[in-house]
């Protein structure tokens, strides 16, 4: 069979370091490979210096010029290569919101670049802003990847305004209809409804069988082993910065399968020693803070919290309220007359198909939608919008949303000790030295977490996964009143994964925060998630609310 890509005696760097030294791969005709591995351990790395991604971009190199060394790296491919990822999807929106112009249009909203214009654009290169549509875009419904990603009433949104899964679909249509010869699918499945997720494997399945020619040939790029298609047929998997695997998709189950035997008691174990960990940390991090306000203002400030908390709590006086709420946009309408009340201790699971509007219903309690203002919406008492400001609201709340990950993106040069302690102040990057008390409980929480002795490393360095674990611990360390997570185990790899449900499960059973949690995922609901808010978009009412 004739070698696509031959990498032999190679590594990966970038333009300042080395970060994979040894690299040998061969991926043959007829071959279907998934890259798997764990956060940082190599494998976005790896996907990434193929497509030519990266900021700075990622390459591969031999590591010896001498041919006797038979040191190469070949790819049939050339600069044909595309990818679909949580990175990829997270850098788009961070384009759209640095060229956003609202500030210079009439009305004062830019949507800013379609969904339409930037699928064309894969066609036929960059389309110039307010300029005509050229005819590929004019037609673009015509095309089938427009109906394979389901994206035909989205084409005219503007990607700013689309959930997480349309923005991954939209990507998903650009690059089938870019004619790329190889095409990169990365996580590919995170976010999406279980229609989407379905569609996706039942494409991925296809296109690998009739792959070259007019098709496109694909890797698949996975943070754990679940929903793998039929079609893979070997694995390449990366851990430490090398490579642990590479051979056959059968000969890797076995693999899986003993580690899963081998692993089962030490995995009770860590169970066990992190939830001894997460009281002390707890504890820990309230002595600290009591510390800190070791004075009549700070006593007097505590106590009244206390007691209002512990009214809140008799009473159940509902932490969140929405009467009647209407958002929408355009001829688009996303929530109709929604009522929901949020009482302490009550858990919530939101659930619904992408572009249901599950992220807008968030947003409208964190403030980041506008649409709030003009409608019957109350956090901790007070209507939004009689006088509160935005800072009395966010320190009651602990966010972690895709929202919040681009913008932390947009500053990814901020310190890990200084993202957590960013938690305390609710900010965007830390502006003002931590103090030590600050900087103790971040400690603390990084140790927690898995990230003991990497408080001075970058959140722009990380993996698109492990800046979600951070940035899931920023969100806990103040024990906040309401704590809000929209698909948060995006991008988190099996081990992440379960340390960060068995964290949020500790957070639900702590008595001192209740969550509102969004996720596509069956086997990442809570067991203390017992409400349940079902958005329904093409039903009447709009919404169900149950009992699990």
């Amino acid at each position: 069979m004739a070698n696509l890509i031959s990498i032999k005696n190679c590594r990966i760097e970038d333009s300042r370091s080395t970060l994979i030294p040894k690299l040998d791969w061969t991926f043959e005709e007829g071959q279907a490979w998934l890259v798997i591995g764990p956060n940082g351990g190599g494998k976005a790395d790896f996907v990434n210096a193929l497509s030519g991604a990266g900021n700075p971009p990622l390459k591969i190199v031999p590591n010896s010029q001498k041919a006797e060394d038979g040191a190469l790296y070949s790819s049939l491919f050339g600069d044909s290569v595309e990818i679909v990822s949580l990175e990829r999807a997270a850098r788009l929106i961070e384009e759209e919101r640095l060229n956003d112009e609202s500030e210079f249009v009439e009305g004062g909203v830019d949507i800013g670049r379609t969904g339409r214009v930037f699928i064309a654009e894969g066609i036929c290169g960059k389309i110039k802003k307010n300029a005509p549509l050229p005819p590929e875009a004019q037609r673009i419904e015509t095309y089938p990847a427009i109906k394979l990603c389901g994206v035909e009433k989205i084409l005219d949104r503007g990607l700013k305004y689309m959930s997480t899964g349309e923005i991954r679909r939209t990507l998903l249509a650009r690059a089938l209809v870019s004619g790329k010869k190889l095409l990169i699918l990365s996580d590919p499945f995170a976010g999406l409804d279980i229609q989407s997720r379905t569609i996706l494997l039942d494409f991925f399945n296809t296109i690998v069988k009739k792959q070259g020619g007019d098709l496109p040939h694909v890797i698949l790029g996975m943070e754990r082993w679940h929903e793998i298609p039929d079609a893979i047929t070997h694995v390449l998997e990366f851990s430490g910065k090398e490579i642990t695997f590479c051979g056959k998709r059968a000969d890797y189950e076995k693999v899986m399968a003993e580690r899963a035997e081998n692993n089962q008691n030490k995995k009770d174990e860590a169970k066990a020693e992190f939830s001894d960990a997460f009281s002390e940390t707890l504890a820990d991090t309230a002595v600290l803070r009591a510390d800190s306000e070791n004075n009549s203002l700070g006593t007097a400030k505590a106590e009244e919290e206390n007691a209002a908390g512990t009214q809140a709590s008799e009473g159940s006086l509902p932490l969140i309220e929405m009467n009647h709420v209407n958002v929408g946009w355009d001829d688009h309408r996303v929530l109709i007359d929604l009522n929901w009340h949020l009482l302490p201790g009550q858990h919530w699971l939101i659930q619904g198909p992408n572009g249901s509007g599950k992220t807008t219903f968030l947003e409208l309690i964190t403030g980041d939608n506008m649409q709030v203002f003009c409608n019957d919406v109350r956090l901790f008492g007070a209507r939004r919008g009689s006088g509160e400001s935005i800072w009395d609201i966010k320190k009651q709340l602990g966010i972690v949303s895709y929202r919040l990950h681009v913008e932390y993106r947009m500053v990814g040069g901020t310190s890990l000790l200084n993202v957590i302690v960013s938690g305390f102040r609710d900010s965007i990057g830390l502006y003002g030295a931590a103090t030590d008390v600050e900087t103790a409980a971040a400690k603390k929480w990084l140790k927690l977490g898995g990230f003991e002795g990497r408080e001075n490393e970058s959140f722009g360095s990380l993996s698109y996964g492990e800046q979600r674990a951070i940035l899931i611990l920023r969100s806990a360390v103040k024990t906040p009143k309401v704590l809000i997570l929209d698909e948060p185990c995006h991008g988190l790899d099996e081990a992440y994964r379960e340390k960060i449900l068995h964290l949020l499960e500790l957070v639900g059973n702590s008595g001192t925060t209740t969550m509102l949690h969004v996720t596509h995922d069956p086997s990442e609901v809570l067991v203390c998630e017992h409400h349940v808010l079902q958005l329904c978009p093409d039903e009447s009412p709009m919404y169900k609310i149950v009992e699990r």
